[in-house]
């Protein structure tokens, strides 16, 4: 079977990736867009510090989460690295 394109490298200090095609920068402007639209419903339909964190915070876990799986599976095995070897 031929493998897939990648769409996120992995980084070469530290653990994590960035995108390498527009399917990865796509899917990371998804994820800031989701966070910004969150962040500012949450001042409109907020009534109190709870509710805001709640709306906030929330969301913001979740779309991470959703973000990291997406990363994982479309993208090198993360593993901690300092630099080249």
């Amino acid at each position: 079977m031929k493998k897939d394109k990648l769409w996120f490298k992995a980084k070469m200090y530290g653990w994590g990736w960035y995108p390498i095609s527009k399917e990865g920068w796509g899917v990371l402007a998804l994820y800031v867009t989701a966070v910004w639209i969150n962040v500012r419903n949450a001042d409109i339909y907020s009534n109190s510090l709870s509710d805001t964190l709640i709306n906030i915070v929330f969301p913001f876990v979740v779309n991470t989460i959703y973000l990291l799986i997406i990363c994982y599976c479309r993208g090198e095995k993360p593993k901690w690295r300092w630099g080249e070897k």
